[in-house]
């Protein structure tokens, strides 16, 4: 593994409150706190419904230990009138505060937008929502699982003739995730340049809308509406997955008309790029089966590794589909570190996936891993705020705040 320099990152300095849960706000929150901000968690006495997704072990939440690194954890029960009086202080001198409770509930609080930028007109607000703060469905409760359905991806993934299919992963949330981050950094940029606050409204189902493609234009324009393919793609032939021969799967990708032909070639029908059916785009979508047959009676006369090296010094792209025990030992995966070993409190060394994106000059660092417990650093961040020992003394025996 290379060795990253603990750096901050770009965001050093930058003060970002993560008052969201589950996976969708906290995910952003945890991409800011990898290139250097500090994230403060702020977290219920009950716990984050995250820690309990998931396998765990020795008692741990595994997937929290990734999705809170990097973060220092305040415990407040917001319900309380002196827990919010704690979050306006925190949001006095913060730069960013994510939240993701439905529409209302800050405001019912005296934490909304209008209230905490009176405080802080500098403060950036991002909301993370199902539907966002506006419209009929703004109220409605919403997880990625309904982003997946309603944003047309579940009607394109699977075979043609089963359901649809819905992710095994928080796919809209991990997505929503990305496109916060990235509208808080651009949130960012407009305040260094005289800008005042921002308010971010992150709807879920919005981005994954984008990622599905050219479904909308495409019925807007032409009446057509995407079906089930499999593993296939309506604009590109050849593309699938295909079994080799020591019963792995690879996936490849022809789509430019240079790397067919190089593909042709490679499983011997070099002349096949020339025959009316397959010398085009176009015409190979209309005979998508019979080149599958092709390529695929090809791959499954060779083991996975035959496969992948000869497609490779071909180049035409292939992948071979990897598990996790793939992903940990993939030699190129460990010189990047796009799988990283950290050390854990709780577990000692564990691996986890990298920073993302890959900054050279100031990359970033996992300083640390989630912390099992509940409230690890509130009196400290407390006293950061000037809280004297005996008031959030007082504070924890009244339950606005937890101490860990």
């Amino acid at each position: 593994m290379n060795e990253i320099p603990v750096s901050l990152g770009l965001l050093e300095g930058c003060t970002v409150i993560d008052m969201s849960t589950l996976f969708a706000g906290p995910f952003a929150a945890t991409l800011l706190g990898d290139h250097g901000a500090d994230v403060i968690k702020v977290e219920h006495p009950r716990g984050d419904d995250l820690r309990n997704w998931g396998p765990r072990k020795d008692g741990h939440p595994l997937w929290w230990k990734v999705v809170n690194r990097n973060k220092r954890n305040v415990c407040l029960d917001l319900h309380q009138p002196a827990a919010q009086e704690v979050v306006r202080r925190l949001a006095s001198r913060a730069d960013v505060l994510i939240s993701n409770f439905r529409p209302g509930r800050l405001d019912a609080w005296g934490l909304g937008w209008s209230a905490l930028h009176e405080v802080n007109p500098r403060l950036i607000m991002a909301e993370v929502s199902g539907f966002g703060q506006s419209g009929p469905y703004s109220g409605f409760p919403g997880f990625g699982t309904l982003a997946e359905s309603m944003s047309g991806f579940a009607a394109v993934t699977g075979e043609a003739d089963r359901p649809p299919m819905l992710p095994p992963f928080g796919l809209a949330d991990g997505i929503a995730g990305l496109t916060t981050a990235f509208g808080i950094a651009s949130a960012l940029w407009d305040r260094e340049r005289g800008g005042a606050g921002t308010r971010i409204d992150s709807a879920l189902y919005e981005p994954l809308m984008w990622i599905v493609g050219s479904h909308i234009i495409e019925y807007d324009q032409l009446g057509a509406v995407q079906r089930r393919m499999g593993n296939a793609v309506p604009q590109a032939v050849p593309r699938n997955a295909y079994r080799t021969g020591d019963g792995k799967w690879v996936a490849l990708s022809g789509a430019a008309q240079t790397v067919t032909a190089r593909l042709f070639a490679l499983i011997g029908r070099a002349e096949a790029i020339d025959d009316p059916r397959f010398a085009t785009n176009e015409a190979r979508i209309r005979h998508r089966e019979l080149i599958d047959t092709m390529i695929g009676d090809w791959i499954a006369a060779r083991t996975l590794d035959e496969a992948v090296a000869a497609f490779r010094a071909a180049d035409v792209a292939i992948a071979p589909v990897y598990d996790a025990p793939a992903i940990v030992g993939d030699e190129h995966f460990r010189y990047r570190d796009s799988v990283i070993e950290v050390d854990d409190e709780d577990l000692g060394t564990i691996r986890m996936q990298g920073v993302v994106p890959r900054i050279h000059q100031k990359p970033g660092a996992v300083r640390w891993t989630g912390s099992s417990v509940i409230g690890s650093d509130t009196e400290e961040i407390l006293r950061g705020l000037g809280y004297p020992p005996e008031q959030i003394r007082q504070l924890d025996e009244a339950g606005a705040i937890k101490r860990g």
